[in-house]
């Protein structure tokens, strides 16, 4: 979607490790010995509902929880932020350390690498003490004068959250669209718009919408509007200036697909996607005539997902089907389009190979890929038909597409970075079949990528398979048993857990942690398979897979279960909820951020967001086969009178993803029924959401917390 600029701030998942020195004292010591200056834990009130399906009663002691209107469940979360606050109050010294110390290694004053678009450079630049980024330009030449087009600093003024969602330029360069909120939801933002030449925001201000896609005329944009539950089911066409109500050109009544709109990098096509997770279909409008009407592309077709990509001669559409689940890509003639019989297969399916993501240029078509859980990135000549591809040194890195919005470049930028070597941005010479670097990230406070050793591993799992693994950790490490490690994963939605450089992590490093990523079933590091390997009736294999990741780092005696801490987000919590019900012997601290763990109530509520659309993921539980199964591991509801780890579990009062009661449940239930003395604790923010915090220093502030955490439940020092 290379004409709307999309910001995603990720929930904050890197974190923790565990740390060695054996002659401290042990976690439970640490806390037990200062345990009189805690306040009480809070007991939430039980006011028991109960509830039947398919012929089973379930008694849920803390659904009244649910409601943030009610004051009894905000007097409840601030209860259990102060008794956090007391619990951790003597890491106080510590947190500001390890805060420091992430802060020396952001370059404060940085700006981004320029790409060109419609005749202006782009970047965005970070100034010195400030939270935010602010986003500029300069008109045919770097020479050229600033403009700032917007400083989120500015915007952010007197606010606890800011989110910039994503923002875009109209065709003649005078007018950006953006969406923001001050609430720090990802899903609810407010569409504004402001005249570039003075700087000024216009009256037209559009509530509850996404980014916008601008027409031709530079007065017509398209957007999509959330409903109730927060899925996006309508585009409407709004005209600047005009009284009369937003036209609505398009409508999804299915429940399980979501909507978008973009306009497409030739400018020739506004396009609206609509999607399920198995299924796809997209409408497309010549950008020229905002008036008109969308014409379908090719109508959906259960488990039929495809995407398209214009080209000033063709289409060039991505496609899954049951037979190329690893997806092809075909191309479709600018007439009669919409009959699949006139397709033809331009890449074809390859079993061993996920093409994850096309890049069509005038000359060129990019690629990536993903092969044994490596990415790569593949150039296809348009004018000879030659294939190219980009070559990378290590045996474990990240590579990424990056801004590519120019349609008739010759040169393709993307991202690099392993475990331990800092993000880098390259252009490729898609003419020349060289990458040039033109900006490695900095770290102020230095950082030599060969004091580390970055590893993979493979653990082999409960019905035989092979999981791989990547870590890293200082050079030399000694394999006794005793090397504080955090785990960290993911595992839903396809969503690939890629050995990503994490600067905060070598906070834990450099005392002697190591960090391992779990790349397991339900992401797609290895393929379209591996995926669908670790959803709906699937799913456990998720849950096993990260045990035998554990069990495969002490085995290798890289830690012990008191020395290994455990880190997931959002669904990535869910993750941590259902491993530490299976084993809790297995871990000796567990940081849960926003994590889903009320499963069953929450896709039982039509009216939740992660509800009818989430179908496809986690399956309908009101199918009993489903609820059944969702049941044997929704993590609230197989919480037990036994031993649990050290556990921080956080939550946000604005979430509209995972809402803030899932966490605050979870925890009350684990508070009643745990049998150990184990620290518990939660930890809500009152001003934000799904993200957290949304400044970068209060961000590296929640981090500290969550580092300072899982040292002190490991003993480490």
């Amino acid at each position: 979607m290379p004409k709307v600029h999309w910001i995603a701030y990720a929930a904050v998942f890197a974190l923790i490790f565990e740390a060695c020195a054996p002659k401290q004292p042990t976690t439970t010591d640490t806390f037990m010995m200062k345990q009189s200056n805690f306040l009480p834990p809070p007991m939430a009130a039980v006011k028991p509902d109960t509830f039947s399906e398919h012929g089973y009663l379930r008694v849920d002691n803390y659904y009244w929880l649910k409601d943030k209107t009610n004051p009894a469940v905000i007097d409840y979360l601030n209860a259990e932020n102060a008794y956090c606050d007391s619990v951790m109050a003597h890491t106080q010294a510590l947190r500001e350390t390890l805060f420091a110390e992430m802060k020396g290694r952001i370059k404060e004053e940085d700006t981004s690498v320029p790409y060109f678009d419609n005749g202006y450079f782009y970047y965005s630049r970070t100034e010195t003490g400030k939270q935010y980024r602010i986003y500029c330009r300069k008109k045919g030449s770097m020479e050229a004068t600033e403009e700032i087009m917007l400083d989120e600093n500015k915007e952010a003024e007197g606010k606890p959250a800011f989110i910039l969602a994503g923002w875009s330029i109209s065709p003649d360069n005078r007018l950006m669209a953006y969406a923001s909120n001050y609430t720090g939801s990802y899903v609810e933002f407010t569409l504004r718009f402001r005249d570039l030449q003075t700087g000024k925001d216009l009256p037209d201000v559009i509530e509850n919408a996404s980014p916008a896609a601008w027409a031709d005329d530079n007065q017509t944009v398209f957007y999509a509007r959330p409903n109730a539950a927060l899925r996006s089911d309508r585009i409407f066409r709004h005209t600047l200036g005009s009284k009369a109500s937003d036209a609505l050109v398009f409508e999804e009544k299915d429940e399980l697909f979501n909507l978008g709109v973009y306009r497409s990098k030739t400018n020739k096509y506004i396009f609206i996607a609509s999607s399920s997770f198995t299924s796809s279909e997209y409408w497309l409008l010549p950008a020229n005539q905002p008036n008109g009407k969308f014409q379908v592309f090719a109508p959906r077709e259960k488990d039929f997902e495809y995407s398209v990509e214009d080209h000033l001669t063709r289409f060039f559409v991505l496609v899954k089907t049951p037979e190329s689940k690893n997806f092809k890509v075909m191309e479709a003639p600018l007439q009669g389009f919409q009959d699949k019989k006139n397709w033809k297969d331009f890449i074809p399916h390859d079993p061993k190979v996920k093409i994850e993501s096309i890049e069509v240029f005038d000359q060129y078509l990019a690629m990536e890929v993903r092969t044994n859980g490596l990415q790569e990135i593949r150039i296809k000549n348009l004018q000879d038909g030659s294939m190219q591809s980009v070559a990378f040194p290590e045996p474990v890195y990240t590579v990424f597409s990056s801004s590519n919005p120019d349609y008739n470049a010759t040169k393709f930028r993307y991202g690099y970075m392993s475990l331990n070597r800092p993000s880098s941005v390259y252009d490729y010479d898609m003419r020349t079949g060289k990458s040039e670097l033109l900006k490695q990230q900095e770290i102020p406070s230095g950082f030599n990528p060969d004091d580390y050793e970055v590893k993979r591993l493979w653990a082999t799992s409960h019905d035989g398979v092979k999981v791989p693994m990547a870590l890293v950790h200082r050079k030399n490490l000694k394999l006794d048993g005793q090397n504080p490690t955090l785990l960290y994963s993911y595992g839903s939605y396809g969503a690939s857990t890629d050995p990503y450089f994490n600067a905060n992590v070598f906070s834990l490093v450099d005392r002697g942690f190591v960090y391992a990523i779990a790349q397991i079933r339900g992401g797609s590091e290895l393929g379209e398979q591996w995926y669908e390997d670790g959803k709906l009736m699937n799913k456990k294999n998720t849950f096993h897979d990260f045990i035998a990741c554990a069990e495969e780092l002490i085995q290798q005696k890289y830690t012990s279960p008191k020395r290994l801490a455990i880190n997931g987000g959002s669904a990535g919590g869910l993750l941590m909820g259902a491993v530490v019900n299976m084993r809790p012997d297995l871990f000796g601290a567990v940081v849960a951020q926003v994590p889903f763990v009320d499963v069953i109530n929450t896709m039982l509520d039509p009216n939740l967001p992660l509800t009818t659309q989430e179908y496809e993921q986690w399956g309908n539980p009101n199918e009993k086969e489903v609820y059944d199964y969702i049941r044997s591991y929704s993590p609230y509801d197989n919480i037990e009178r036994k031993a649990y780890p050290h556990i921080l579990a956080t939550g946000g009062l604005n979430d509209s993803q995972v809402l803030f009661h899932e966490p605050a449940k979870w925890v009350a239930k684990l508070r009643a029924m745990k049998t150990d003395d184990n620290i518990l604790l939660l930890r809500t923010n009152m001003e934000s959401g799904h993200g957290g915090a949304t400044g970068r220093f209060d961000r590296l502030k929640e981090v500290a917390f969550n580092y300072a955490f899982i040292m002190e439940c490991l003993g480490a020092k």
